[in-house]
């Protein structure tokens, strides 16, 4: 076992969430109601374009993992990439919101190319990024804390900017909203350089495994990805989740001014900001609660969970709507499951990466869990194809009343389809993923073993 890592460490890890998830989070709560109701671009052709360019992202990921797997200097194999990742991305984002003179096809070729752009930066710095959580320590409860603090910041990200995202923006613009967006971009993308700097300031690779000296080619990762039964598991559970987590992310503006009718977003505000409130608290207590009950019975909360409150809000928005109470009420049920589970998979992937140690000998964190980043893209590319078609199927008018075939459509896309993906993420969890209980601490037992 290694040293204890300083509370300065992980803060300073933590941080580096909260830039990158606030640069997400303008991005993926407002880039399409940025793109639909502000400039006018049609909602097919923005859900065509997050399927295209999200696909192309994902395929990128395990690249990226290669490239930094074979990545050799003094500063480590991580912290120059999320650095040089930090800087491109900030500047890309800027460019996204920018207020361009540009109507029509010419500002859609515009949107097109960077929103590409945007995502392979994010790509540099956020597999990097994730891949340091086995590199800082193999302490199971460490573990723990290190992957439940930058989940507790990016929460807090997600809270600051999607609760608090379109008071900022009116203020910013001052009734404008293009300007507003635009200033708002440019406030998160100076955060995000800083963040990043404090991470790669106070977080250093102190985990390091002998026999990781040769280099990965892209067959090898192949080979690592495939062979490794438990890296396949635990992504069937990572697309799911995400699938589910980005529906309601992309359709949550949408449902509560078409469907709620909270045209000022003030229920929207609440929904998001109870939200974030509530996955920062169940984020904060995880390494304490899964140290009591244990992974799997985590695992059925974190389902349970989203499936109780799915089902409470569906059934709340037709019967009081309009309730503030139980919008927060609905939202704190489906948000713990959520915390739960963003903290996870996370560790899950960490205990993905020791197995692979111990079936295969050799340790390849950056391979690995760029196929975390690799599905949330995926997923997000799905969800964003079906944001964007799914709200031209169901008949959907920017800034017009919905008619009844609308609003249901928008029920079944929001809340139906994400609870029954919170269930089969539970099924794959039950009958597909082995490292739990005794099998774990065997593997775990083992590595030790070699290693001394």
């Amino acid at each position: 076992m290694n040293k204890k890592l300083s509370w300065s460490s992980k803060l300073s890890f933590g941080l580096g969430a909260f830039g990158k998830d606030a640069v997400y989070a303008i991005v993926g709560t407002f880039l399409m109601y940025f793109l639909t109701d502000v400039k006018g671009v049609a909602p097919a052709f923005v859900g065509t374009l997050f399927l295209v360019a999200r696909i192309f992202d994902a395929i990128n990921d395990p690249l990226m993992g290669v490239i930094v797997d074979n990545t050799r200097s003094k500063f480590g194999r991580f912290r120059p990439w999320i650095m040089i990742g930090t800087v491109l991305n900030s500047v890309v984002l800027v460019l996204l919101y920018l207020n361009v003179g540009l109507s029509g096809k010419g500002y859609s070729t515009w949107v097109a190319i960077l929103y590409i752009l945007w995502g392979l930066t994010y790509t540099i710095e956020d597999i990097p990024y994730w891949s340091m959580v086995p590199a800082l320590t193999d302490d199971p409860q460490e573990r723990d804390q290190i992957s439940s603090i930058p989940r507790f910041f990016a929460s807090l990200a997600w809270l600051v900017v999607g609760s608090g995202g379109f008071t900022i923006i009116g203020f910013l613009g001052k009734g404008d909203q293009a300007t507003g967006f635009s200033r708002f971009a440019m406030i998160i993308a100076v955060i995000f350089i800083i963040a990043s700097t404090l991470t790669c300031m106070n977080c250093r690779e102190v985990h390091e495994v002998s026999g990781n000296t040769e280099k990965t080619s892209v067959g090898k990762m192949l080979e690592i990805l495939f062979k490794n039964d438990q890296v396949l598991a635990v992504l069937g559970i990572a697309v799911l989740f995400n699938l589910g987590y980005q529906l309601e992310n992309s359709f949550a503006t949408y449902y509560f001014k078409y469907v709620v009718g909270s045209t000022s977003g003030a229920l929207f505000s609440v929904y998001t900001g109870v939200a974030g409130i509530a996955q920062m608290a169940t984020l904060a207590l995880f390494p304490s609660i899964s140290a009591k009950i244990g992974r799997p019975k985590a695992f059925l909360i974190a389902a349970a969970s989203q499936v109780i409150g799915f089902a409470l809000l569906f059934f709340c928005g037709m019967a009081c709507p309009s309730s503030a109470v139980m919008v927060g009420v609905c939202s704190v049920i489906i948000n713990i499951g959520i915390g739960f589970m963003l903290v996870l998979v996370t560790v899950s992937l960490a205990d993905v990466v020791d197995y692979g140690e111990y079936k295969f000998g050799t340790r390849n964190e950056a391979i690995i869990f760029s196929m975390q980043t690799f599905v949330v893209k995926l997923a997000g590319a799905v969800s964003g194809f079906i944001s964007g078609v799914g709200l031209t199927v169901i008949g959907f008018v920017a800034n017009q009343t919905p008619s009844a075939g609308t609003v249901t459509g928008m029920r079944v896309l929001m809340i139906v389809i994400p609870a029954v993906l919170a269930v089969l993420t539970y099924i794959i969890y039950l009958f597909c993923y082995k490292l739990r209980g005794e099998y774990l601490e065997e593997v775990k037992s083992a590595i030790a073993a070699k290693r001394k």
